[in-house]
């Protein structure tokens, strides 16, 4: 194809991407184009007659395939945040070619040789630390994806990363399908009823979206939550929840259940292939748990006194539920509905109260200052550059002490139907001094799916919602202030149980009393929050922990469990479902915050599977790390933050993560910190 915008040169501001050039039929002649060009690199650092050096191997693979990076980045963040039907066919299309590409790479056995033959005298080559972290990445990172394979074994690993490769899309395209699909219409006055004005004023949006009069709601968290919390309407909330629950198997031609079991079974083949017991084994390899044992031994430590806190609050709820004349069990649709009204009872906090302080621009602001105050770094937005879609927005972020530019971070917060569900950070180019092209700097972008206000308004974001917002500007900052020479050890590119670490402590500073007054600041009146609605916020945080924690540790235990069947050829996700339901006790009031069939992050890609645990595992961090601020009376203490920054942010995946946590706190971190901080201690 002549003209191809990704194939160009992007003479663009900062090299972003000409988004508003490219078209979903650029993409298959892109990638056949770069792909080629990768092979050629790679085949040449292999053939070099020159005995395999660093800089020759490791370096020069660490730098390859530019041009893949960069078109697969555009193509990876819009097929997740700007997608069509035509950019649905073409990842349908596109993904197993991709698949069979990284799979070539990894089975290169002229490269594994020549990295072999390094990793064998490693000791003896004179590498700095960062050189033979990279050296001994790239060894284990071949030898996780089969370079050690031979003859069918090899063939049939190549095999299943495609066809894995194609049920992953299959999975997340259903999913979202099912989402984008459904629409509650609120067509009178009594289907309103107990709903706030944020909540109305983004269900008149969602019906204006949808071509509909009056209000809708869609599967959108923003919306769900919201409304399972204030509809006085039971018969609506259920209707609500049990199409949200049901995500994923709504319908038989995007029934998830099936695809999500023939990735269990090729997941457990692949494993075995490679010499491990399960996927579980094999997933763990590469993490700081190491073993399942390990995680199981975290998840026990916390799941009991979680059922035990949240059985604890179902009786609170139904004995408000029953003095209120409801005589019924409480249910899933109705745990939000009785728990905010026994919030408002216990601490005399309202969300609907609170919602007006926290308006999202400001809430923004908010997390730049935070980040300003602990990193030395200012934020600049930049108008009337091309994005992906009118409603993000690019900031530079400028070092203070001499105005360098240190990345450009990209914030796209609302929801739509061509942006699935949930919240990420991703990038477009990842910081590295070893690129060659003299763009060392990389260019982040945070994803969230806040419900708009109307035109005019501002969007308010709920309590969880700031935490969201602050959580992905937390690993947003992982690949803002990454500092390190090679691609490879850059940013978020570290284990998967140490990459929340980032986005988990800087939740904290998003409700830090400081930033609250200067940034909470009525939508309406313009009055910062008193002392009296932070106090309440405060006192309320150990608040709903229970069913909190159940929700999220069951899925957990359940994945965990999931990637150790001892039988997974004959696995029905439904059945197994049912029965790892039973057999942990999970109540049936709460359930799991992800069900099987649209557990995105189990099933839409590899990164979390047997993996979900890790949010915990990086929680102890967090808990102690940020306990380590507030011991120090300054939650902006700059030492702790000059050395949070230089030891995690900085350092991508320079070092093994136990000795930067290390080098950080002082010391190993304590799991007691976890209890204190979800009141479960």
């Amino acid at each position: 194809m002549n003209n191809n915008p990704l194939l160009d040169t992007w003479e663009t501001v900062y090299r972003l991407p000409p988004f508003n050039l490219i078209k979903a039929e650029h993409y298959a002649p892109a990638f056949e184009k770069v792909m080629a060009e990768h092979k050629a690199e790679v085949d040449a650092i292999a053939a070099n007659p020159e005995a395999p050096t660093f800089e020759n191997t490791i370096a020069a693979l660490d730098r390859s395939g530019q041009g893949y990076r960069r078109v697969a980045g555009v193509f990876f963040n819009l097929t997740a945040s700007e997608t069509s039907d035509a950019l649905q066919a073409a990842e349908r299309d596109l993904m197993p070619l991709v698949a069979a590409h990284d799979t070539w790479l990894s089975l290169h056995e002229g490269i594994f040789a020549r990295v072999h033959a390094l990793y064998e005298k490693r000791a003896d080559l004179g590498l700095n630390p960062e050189q033979l972290r990279l050296l001994e990445r790239f060894h284990l990172d071949y030898e996780l994806q089969g370079a050690l394979l031979k003859g069918d074994a090899r063939k049939r690993y190549a095999e299943i990363a495609e066809e894995l490769a194609t049920l992953y899309t299959t999975f997340s395209q259903a999913v979202l399908g099912d989402e984008s699909a459904f629409c509650l219409h609120l067509k009178n006055q009594s289907d309103l009823a107990g709903l706030p004005d944020f909540l109305l004023d983004a269900a008149k949006g969602v019906a204006a979206q949808k071509g509909l009069d009056g209000h809708a709601v869609n599967l959108s968290p923003s919306m769900v939550e919201p409304f399972l919390t204030y509809s006085e309407r039971r018969d609506l909330r259920e209707k609500l929840w049990r199409a949200f629950k049901a995500r994923g198997e709504s319908c038989a031609e995007r029934d998830t259940r099936p695809v999500a079991a023939a990735i269990i079974r090729l997941r457990d083949e692949m494993a075995k292939l490679l010499g491990y017991k399960n996927y579980a084994d094999y997933a763990l390899v590469d993490r700081m748990a190491k073993t399942p044992a390990a995680v199981d031994t975290l998840l026990s430590r916390v799941w009991e006194p979680a059922k035990a806190r949240a059985a604890q609050e179902q009786a609170d709820l139904e004995k408000l539920a029953a003095a209120e004349g409801f005589s019924g069990p409480i249910m899933g649709w109705d745990w939000n509905y009785y728990s905010e009204k026994v919030r408002q009872q216990r601490y005399n906090l309202d969300e609907a109260e609170l919602k007006p302080y926290f308006q999202l621009d400001n809430m923004l602001a908010a997390m730049f200052e935070a980040a300003g105050r602990l990193y030395n770094i200012s934020f600049k937005e930049i108008k009337g550059v091309p994005l992906h879609h009118p409603d993000a927005r690019l900031f530079e972020v400028l070092d203070k002490a001499d105005g360098r530019l240190v990345g450009v971070y990209l914030s796209d917060n609302f929801t739509r139907p061509t942006k699935r569900g949930g919240a990420w950070m991703s990038e477009f180019r990842e910081q590295s001094r070893n690129r060659g092209d003299g763009f060392a700097y990389p260019i982040i972008i945070n994803n969230n799916n806040f419900a708009k206000a109307p035109e005019g308004k501002a969007t308010l974001l709920s309590l969880d919602e700031v935490r969201t917002l602050f959580h992905e500007f937390g690993h947003g900052l992982h690949g803002l202030l990454s500092d390190v020479t090679y691609s490879r050890l850059a940013g978020t590119n570290v284990l998967r149980d140490f990459v929340e670490l980032p986005s988990q402590i800087n939740e904290h500073w998003g409700l830090e009393t400081s930033i609250l007054k200067q940034f909470a600041l009525h939508a309406q009146t313009g009055k910062p929050i008193s002392d009296e609605l932070i106090a309440k916020i405060k006192e309320s945080e150990h608040f709903n922990q229970g069913f909190l924690t159940v929700q999220y540790t069951s899925c957990a235990l359940v994945d965990m469990a999931l990637h150790q069947h001892p039988n997974p050829a004959t696995v029905d996700i439904a059945a197994f479902e049912k029965t790892e339901t039973e057999r942990l006790g999970i109540p049936a009031a709460v359930g799991m915050r992800h069900r099987l069939p649209q557990f995105r992050h189990l099933f839409a890609d590899s990164g979390y599977a047997a993996g979900y645990y890790v949010y915990m595992w990086a929680e102890v961090l967090d808990a102690d790390g940020f306990e380590a601020f507030e011991q120090s009376g300054d939650v902006f203490n700059p030492e702790l933050a000059a050395k949070f920054k230089k030891f995690v942010l900085s350092a991508g995946n320079t070092m093994d993560p136990a000795l930067a946590y290390r080098a950080f706190r002082g010391r190993d971190p304590e799991v007691a910190a976890l209890l204190r901080a979800r009141g479960l201690a």
